[in-house]
């Protein structure tokens, strides 16, 4: 039996995402990274994006719309694991903290490409608020 997800909070990929900000947050407020107000803003502003985005799509109650939303969330977690990248390359976070930045990037990506597929096969304009897909 499926669980209907009546608030974007419910949703796993969001609860993963909020994961992910916290932990780039968390990275970015040592020094030197929070130094590099460029770069520490950008990646943190990468990371809000993809919590964000899945929460406003999801409450623009379409499904298409949820779908464009998703797709943004997605690349704004890609945005993330190349700012990742530029991080280790400048010396602002160790190879621990990289391969943490990249496992938790990877992750929620895959989940949000999971909710993707389950609402592609919904019909178009289909209202969300039944989304018992989860």
């Amino acid at each position: 039996m499926s669980k209907t997800i009546n608030r974007f909070e419910d949703l796993i990929a969001w609860q993963k995402a909020r994961q992910l900000t916290n932990v780039v947050y968390r990275l970015s407020a040592s020094r030197p990274f929070a130094r590099d107000f460029a770069m520490r803003n950008q990646i943190r502003g990468a990371a809000l994006s993809v919590m964000s985005n899945i929460a406003e799509g999801f409450e623009r109650n379409r499904i298409p719309e949820f779908l464009y939303f998703l797709r943004v969330a997605k690349a704004s977690c890609g945005e993330v694991r190349s700012q990742s990248y530029a991080a280790f390359d400048v010396g602002y976070v160790d190879d621990g903290a990289l391969h943490s930045l990249l496992a938790k990037t990877t992750e929620v990506a895959r989940v949000i490409r999971g909710l993707q597929s389950s609402l592609a096969d919904k019909p178009l304009g289909t209202r969300h608020p039944a989304l018992g897909t989860h």
